[in-house]
């Protein structure tokens, strides 16, 4: 089996890969900063042959990271980025500083899209933008929609989003406080996400496709008008990285963007 680990500052998804089929036969999640092994979340260390990791947690959750590793004696491939990778020029003036997670996303989507906007709806809103010669631009990172909540001191739980309310309903005013902000803060969120991809477009002068990711990218989707959601980017990402299979090193991606009802 293979183990691929994307590591957020709060939770850690983690998907399960037979290595001969490529198949994924198992996925979860856990809060990055509980211990792993205590968790009936994880899977079963014993089994994985080789883990392929993204972490954008810092150092000590990769130090935690790196002991499991080497107590079940799995090799472990850890995504850094880089200047140029796939085709694709890390547009940061210091490209290591480029949260990884963002630059395995860029790298899947060029990938399939060639020129694309890549939008990761999670804790923090990322938005990043690589033309069709693989030209990567910068980004932008804003407040996620939880952590919008969360500065207002309201708590994630007492001023809810409903991911299954319509886009119509979310846009109109609120009739009490509860539903006054959560309607804001998803209008500044699509808001946010129109505006910038409206400047860029007219600066380099062509319309990228946009592909959403992240926990929040289905109710985001409909906001913007966007029908790409790939939940799998990040690993897409690893797989192009770390190729371990016959099918990944063909350049075949699990996970493949699907469009939204």
């Amino acid at each position: 089996m293979i183990l691929d680990l994307d590591v957020g500052n709060t939770l850690t998804k983690w998907r399960m890969k037979r290595i001969d089929s490529g198949q994924i036969v198992d996925r979860g999640s856990v809060w990055t900063r509980d211990r792993w092994e205590d968790s009936d979340a994880v899977p079963d260390f014993r089994d994985i042959k080789v883990m392929r990791v993204s972490n954008v947690a810092g150092k000590e959750v990769e130090a935690e990271v790196e002991r499991i590793s080497r107590r079940y004696r799995v090799p472990m491939h850890l995504a850094r980025s880089t200047e140029r990778f796939a085709g694709v020029t890390n547009g940061y003036k210091v490209p290591g500083q480029l949260g990884v997670d963002r630059w395995l996303g860029v790298l899947a989507g060029y990938h399939v899209f060639g020129g694309c906007c890549v939008v990761d709806c999670g804790s923090a809103i990322t938005i990043d933008f690589v033309l069709e010669q693989g030209e990567h631009l910068g980004g932008f990172i804003s407040p996620g929609i939880r952590l919008m909540k969360e500065s207002l001191k309201l708590g994630t739980r007492n001023v809810p989003v409903d991911p299954d309310e319509s886009h119509e309903w979310l846009s109109a005013p609120g009739r009490c406080t509860a539903e006054a902000v959560s309607h804001g803060i998803y209008l500044a969120a699509i808001g946010q996400i129109k505006t910038v991809y409206e400047q860029v477009s007219q600066k380099t002068a062509t319309q990228l496709p946009v592909i959403l990711t992240g926990g929040d990218a289905g109710l985001i989707a409909s906001g913007i008008g966007v029908s790409q959601v790939w939940p799998d980017m990040v690993y897409a990402g690893l797989e192009l990285m770390f190729p371990v299979s016959a099918s990944e090193r063909q350049g075949v991606l699990s996970g493949a963007p699907s469009a939204c009802p």
